[in-house]
């Protein structure tokens, strides 16, 4: 890594992406322990009941970070982004539904607390992938505005002379 690498993770516009990350994270906790809590109320088994949450919340997720976390970072389609993100996601998902399993079935940890485990475990690893993968900057972009509608979004550009 070198210094310029490093110097840009304490940067204003990372650490302004990383705050809007989590409140975003915050909202999808709320949304994944409402949906949990209403998926076990109706009898669902733990895990498909925890896996359904968490995909709706990750879907939540994508789009108030596409709106407004990594607005100044996307490029390409939002369905493009969609599938990346949610791939990138699994690997959370996947982590989540480990911690909630075995806080549950080997630690008797109630179910909703070790869902917020869960959600905290996988929390540094989804920010990471989401900065790394989902939103990669592929052109240079002036901080703070948005990136550019592709021209496969708009058509080709044209002037009237």
């Amino acid at each position: 890594m070198t210094f310029s690498s490093r110097q840009s993770i304490f940067s204003r516009a990372y650490f302004r992406h990383f705050i809007k990350f989590g409140v975003v994270g915050a909202i999808g906790v709320v949304v994944n322990e409402g949906l949990l809590f209403l998926f076990q109320s109706a009898g669902i088994y733990l895990l498909i009941a925890g896996a359904a949450a968490i995909e709706i919340s990750i879907l939540s997720n994508f789009v108030l970070n596409d709106l407004w976390t990594f607005r100044d970072r996307r490029s390409g389609n939002a369905a493009s982004r969609l599938v990346k993100f949610n791939l990138l996601m699994l690997a959370g998902l996947v982590l989540n539904l480990a911690v909630l399993y075995a806080g549950v079935d080997y630690f008797g940890i109630h179910y909703e607390v070790a869902n917020l485990v869960g959600i905290a475990a996988a929390f540094f690893l989804r920010y990471a992938l989401s900065v790394k993968y989902a939103w990669m900057r592929t052109e240079s972009v002036e901080e703070g505005q948005a990136a550019p509608v592709p021209e496969t979004l708009t058509g080709p550009q044209t002037t009237r002379g």
